[in-house]
């Protein structure tokens, strides 16, 4: 995403700002440096950055913009850490769940602003993937503990879709279960499926479990079968504002959920062009 020729092609037709704004950058913490993205197109834009760090994502960020400053010193003048409450910004952009996008609405609804909710990924099983594809799509499950709103939490099958040759694919992902807090999650999610006598497949470190549900928990995998190509374009239709990318083939490539071209935005909102028209 860094290199030289994207990064040209990205800014090449952005006018310089009239007027420079202050924005506030309210970040999540969900994966490493999920708000590298908006920082970028902050500084690219010529604005300022206010930045409030999640604290679970506290650490890479200011390590990067050090980074930053030693090969550009003057760039330390266009970023700022927020400890307290925010103030003197002219501009928001917040990421959070949806309750906490309730909150940012009502706090920072009368300036300009990107406020995003939570969102999610599936993946597009046809049945005819290899086993190539199939290891891949472990990537887009497990990269991040599956954390992120790119990686993939349900699958979309065909009818009677036989689940071995993806649970044999993902296998090198076994260590997952190691970590202490995914390995809770995993007993935790196991145990309640158990107890209420819930039908699901299991490979000692992963459930996948039918459900119509779009959000699943730390550990479980859900699916849903259809019967057509029409079905399930209807179903991605009527779920596209919940869905940040769909992984598959015609889609995005197997393996790739996590690894955006500098031109993808979150939720599908142009970045550059809400701060470039400030």
């Amino acid at each position: 995403m860094l290199n030289e020729k994207s990064l040209n092609d990205f800014v090449k037709n952005i006018p310089e700002p009239k007027h420079q704004k202050t924005v506030a950058l309210i970040m999540a913490g969900n994966i490493p440096m999920v708000g590298f993205h908006d920082l970028m197109c902050v500084l690219l834009s010529g604005h300022k950055a206010l930045l409030k760090l999640s604290s679970d994502d506290n650490v890479l960020m200011p390590f990067f913009i050090k980074l930053l400053e030693h090969y550009e010193p003057a760039i330390a003048e266009h970023i700022k850490f927020s400890e307290a409450k925010l103030a003197g910004f002219d501009a928001v952009i917040a990421t959070g769940s949806n309750n906490t996008s309730r909150h940012f609405q009502y706090y920072f609804g009368k300036y300009p602003n990107i406020i995003r909710k939570n969102r999610t990924s599936v993946a597009v099983i046809t049945g005819k993937e290899t086993n190539e594809d199939l290891k891949n799509l472990g990537r887009d499950i497990f990269l991040y503990f599956g954390l992120g709103c790119r990686n993939v939490s349900k699958l979309l099958v065909p009818k009677g879709f036989v689940f071995d040759p993806v649970f044999e694919a993902v296998f090198d992902y076994k260590f997952a279960v190691d970590n202490k807090k995914y390995g809770n999650n995993y007993d935790y999610n196991r145990a309640v499926y158990l107890l209420n006598l819930d039908k699901f497949l299991d490979n000692n470190f992963l459930i996948i479990k039918e459900d119509k549900g779009l959000f699943s928990p730390v550990s479980v995998l859900y699916y849903q079968e259809f019967d057509s190509e029409t079905e399930i374009n209807k179903y991605l239709n009527a779920n596209k504002e919940n869905l940040q990318c769909i992984v598959g083939k015609g889609f995005v490539p197997f393996g790739y959920s996590q690894q955006p071209v500098i031109t993808e935005y979150a939720d599908g909102v142009n970045t550059l062009d809400f701060l470039v028209n400030l």
